[in-house]
């Protein structure tokens, strides 16, 4: 299912965020967003999702403008995670993830057979499936990530928006998580901070800074060594950027 963004524009009061921005994703694609703290990812994330709605432009999800879309609907096909969800609830992780199932249920419905079948299913892609009567608060924050990830698989959508899913985690979770959303099949658009886990796992690279798009396209084509300079004002070498190699970016003090 295809993401296409066109002069996309928000703010708040006379603070523009997010300025004329047109992105695109194409079916299975996977998206990175990335730019300096404040150059709107989050908002633009939001505004992709439908959580948000824009001054001006429009967003289109399988050639549907989602601002004619009802919230639910939306919610059937579209699946945003945030970076992180506390709560002192004590819930258990199967309790969670169903919560996912809230799009496709009516207020008088009671738990079917297809709301076991896609609960069940989203705890095994993300092999969370033996936690599902664990407490929520025993859980580390890469599993806590994960059973994120598997509650929006669980609106069984075709599209996943993820705002930084690495947020505070070890390299080990980070690399495992990002894995997992390059793996599941889905169009993502994924904001992120670290640009060589960009490089690694997005097949399309979109550069934000102050707002609007600065540079867009292959990893090996946007992350360069000039473009670092002039969006991130930091010195650095880019190797391995040929095509078929694996690209590494490495920071000068």
């Amino acid at each position: 299912m295809s993401v296409v963004a066109e002069h996309l524009s928000w703010g708040v009061g006379r603070k523009t965020i997010v300025s004329d921005v047109s992105i695109s994703a194409a079916p299975g694609e996977t998206v990175g967003l990335v730019g300096p703290n404040g150059s709107g990812k989050s908002s633009l994330l939001r505004l992709l999702a439908g959580l948000k709605r824009p001054l001006d432009g429009s967003v289109t999800i399988c050639g549907r403008n989602i601002a004619q879309v009802s919230r639910r609907s939306l919610s059937r096909q579209v699946a945003f995670v945030q970076q992180s969800a506390v709560t002192e609830t004590s819930v258990s992780v199967l309790d969670v993830v169903r919560l996912g199932r809230t799009p496709h249920r009516s207020a008088l419905a009671g738990w079917s057979a297809e709301d076991e079948t896609a609960v069940a299913g989203a705890l095994r892609r993300v092999n969370v499936l033996g936690y599902a009567a664990q407490s929520w608060q025993t859980l580390s924050g890469g599993e806590r990530q994960r059973v994120h990830i598997a509650r929006a698989l669980a609106q069984t959508p075709q599209v996943m928006f993820l705002d930084e899913p690495t947020n505070h985690l070890d390299i080990h979770h980070q690399i495992e998580i990002l894995r997992m959303v390059r793996d599941l099949d889905l169009t993502s658009v994924v904001a992120l901070h670290d640009l060589n886990l960009a490089a690694m796992f997005c097949d399309k690279i979109v550069v934000l800074q102050s707002g609007s798009v600065f540079a867009s396209g292959t990893p090996e084509n946007v992350l360069t060594e000039t473009l670092l300079k002039s969006v991130f004002k930091v010195t650095a070498d880019v190797t391995g950027s040929a095509a078929g190699a694996d690209m590494h970016i490495r920071f000068r003090p």
